[in-house]
């Protein structure tokens, strides 16, 4: 097939341009930056964004399937340029693709969507609910999975595949902020640190994706959460990853009441007075380090025939080699 991939320039859309490839297919990245993926047969890289009508026509003129990973990922931000991204942008995307006669799209989502702070333990993929949702990020893409899974159809089949926690070599949005806090010593442990979570190695994530596009055909109007399947207690991911980096594991413990607490105030105060990057904390980064969320993978393994290929283990194995 021929398949639009927005998003490349980012680190799990990087991922997913190549392993789509390698797959077989012929491939055009879309995205405001270059991919930094080098041309070569089966794979264009073009310019734009997903808010501009022009740029998104041409985007996908001429494509049979579309994985959209574009989005404005933060803890913080202006709410207004989330809808115009992650909302709009998806929206725009995907009318444009279905008059061009693209037939397959894999929505590329977060568990987020379906997160309301409290532990998830063992779900499979609940429906996703903007008001519930915690934070702008998540909100926008529980607004915009709602809006793309509606306009699936037996002419314009989609997806949703939400992939949790992704990390691996390169990563630039949980690995490399984990290893610059630890090493400068501001990365505690909330609570005991004993909270289970998932994650998922990129490579997996980026195959799941795959998968998806594959079974388009079959599963579509669905939405699937994929991970390693290997949740493990968040001291030991940090830990994992810390050592990997050769830097220091966290070891001060700060309650995570409090931490919700300070995270809700640093929150209402970025929202007044930015400062250059993130707040150091917010509600909802607490409550992720501090509460389980793993899932139950097999209907997602079942109906998209697929299972993790590296092992968590293995990732860190590989992080730790990048490092050095």
């Amino acid at each position: 097939m021929r398949v639009l991939v927005t998003g490349a320039s980012g680190f799990l859309g990087r991922a997913v341009a190549t392993a789509v490839r390698d797959a077989g297919h012929e491939v055009r990245t879309f995205q405001r930056r270059p991919s930094g993926l080098v041309p070569r047969d089966g794979l264009e890289d073009r310019l734009g964004s997903v808010t501009s009508p022009s740029d998104v026509q041409a985007a996908v003129s001429g494509m049979d399937a579309v994985v959209h990973l574009a989005a404005k990922v933060s803890l913080a931000g202006d709410p207004r340029e989330f809808d115009r991204v992650n909302v709009l942008g998806t929206r725009l995307l995907l009318d444009a693709a279905r008059s061009a006669g693209v037939t397959r799209t894999v929505f590329v989502s977060s568990p987020s969507v379906a997160h309301a702070g409290a532990s998830i333990v063992g779900d499979d993929a609940l429906p996703a609910s903007p008001s519930t949702a915690r934070g702008d990020y998540a909100r926008t893409k529980a607004v915009a999975e709602l809006a793309a899974l509606g306009m699936d159809t037996d002419d314009f089949r989609v997806v949703a595949v939400r992939p949790h926690l992704v990390w691996g070599p390169g990563d630039t949005q949980l690995v490399a902020r984990i290893v610059d806090r630890a090493r400068r010593r501001r990365l505690p442990l909330l609570g005991d640190g004993a909270a289970l979570i998932d994650t998922t190695y990129v490579d997996n994530a980026a195959s799941a994706m795959v998968a998806a596009l594959d079974r388009v055909d079959d599963v579509h109007g669905n939405a699937y959460v994929v991970t390693n399947g290997e949740p493990r207690p968040v001291a030991e991911l940090l830990a994992g990853i810390c050592g990997a980096a050769r830097v220091p594991a966290p070891s001060v413990r700060v309650p995570a009441g409090l931490a919700r607490f300070a995270g809700s105030v640093l929150e209402r105060v970025w929202a007044v007075r930015p400062g250059e990057d993130e707040p150091p904390m917010t509600r909802f980064l607490a409550e992720q380090l501090s509460t389980a969320h793993w899932f139950d993978q097999r209907r997602t393994r079942r109906d998209l025939r697929w299972s993790p290929s590296v092992s968590l283990d293995e990732g860190f194995r590989r992080l730790a080699e990048s490092y050095r």
